[in-house]
């Protein structure tokens, strides 16, 4: 990232099929959706904020047998492109960075289900999803939206509550995003895992995922990754804390891009009045739905 610090600032969003992204991303959908995936390629999708970093991390260590070194090897940003995301020049495009990247690769998006390239699906590719729930990631959201220099000012936390229920956030609702995942399960291969279980405990959800990839790890390796994927382990690698990524994108000063990793967290920050408000839209939104989770452990 060795953009001129200038080039960064908070772009508005524009809608690309009901959903609101940054302009750079609006501007290049044309590519975005016409993207070639391959056989080979592994999607890790989830919401923002509900838990990416942390499962880019274990699925890096998996398929690389628990060789930390390997892991640690670049920044996560370097080590899993980022599909829709796109900057201004002379910083590449997802796009661009995915056709120089060999296989098998590992891709992050935050798209939600019906906006995932079709060749993914015409390819029958692996998909990983991680969901947080609503209130914790709607906490967790606000603060990254504090200091990430490219998204819209998220304003007071009240204010930032009522664009989160209404998914006048960047990538759109959270509601929308969980529920078209979940619903996606019937027709393709995806492992939907909840950011609370992998809390819970992690050797469980690790085990999962080394299923899903097809790969045996011995106990000794499984204790290995559970503790380089641990919060305070990620918080502390640079590999994986995004301290890589300049002041200009990130700044961390305002906010840790690896903040708390918590349950619960949401209990210090929404008002009473404010929780009610989110519960009653939740019941409705969620309504119809076998989707359940967790807002406490």
């Amino acid at each position: 990232m060795g953009a001129p610090q200038e080039l960064f600032y908070r772009f508005q969003l524009l809608p690309v099929h009901g959903i609101p992204f940054m302009k750079p991303i609006a501007d290049n959908w044309d590519r975005i959706e016409t993207f070639q995936a391959k056989p080979d390629d592994l999607l890790i999708a989830t919401y923002p904020k509900a838990g990416t970093t942390w499962m880019q991390e274990i699925v890096d260590s998996i398929m690389n047998a628990g060789d930390l070194k390997k892991v640690k090897r670049a920044p996560t940003h370097v080590r899993f492109p980022f599909l829709e995301i796109c900057n201004p020049s002379p910083v590449p495009c997802g796009v661009d960075v995915l056709e120089e990247t060999q296989s098998p690769r590992i891709i992050k998006t935050h798209l939600p289900y019906e906006l995932i390239p079709k060749s993914f699906w015409e390819h029958e590719c692996k998909v990983i999803y991680v969901a947080r729930n609503a209130k914790d990631n709607a906490v967790s959201y606000y603060y990254f939206d504090l200091m990430n220099k490219t998204q819209p000012h998220p304003g007071t936390w009240e204010e930032y509550v009522g664009k989160f229920l209404k998914g006048n956030v960047p990538w759109g609702g959270w509601f929308h995003h969980v529920i078209g995942w979940w619903k996606a399960r019937a027709k393709h291969q995806i492992l939907y895992v909840f950011y609370e279980d992998m809390k819970e405990d992690p050797k469980r959800e690790i085990r999962k995922v080394i299923r899903f990839l097809g790969k045996e790890l011995s106990e000794d390796l499984l204790e290995k990754i559970c503790q380089h994927t641990s919060f305070k382990a990620m918080k502390e690698n640079p590999m994986a804390n995004y301290s890589a990524m300049p002041d200009s994108v990130l700044d961390q000063s305002i906010s840790p891009f690896m903040r708390k990793g918590e349950v619960s967290d949401w209990k210090n920050h929404f008002t009473v009045q404010q929780n009610e408000m989110f519960d009653a839209e939740y019941q409705k939104r969620m309504e119809g739905t076998d989707l359940k989770f967790r807002c406490s452990i």
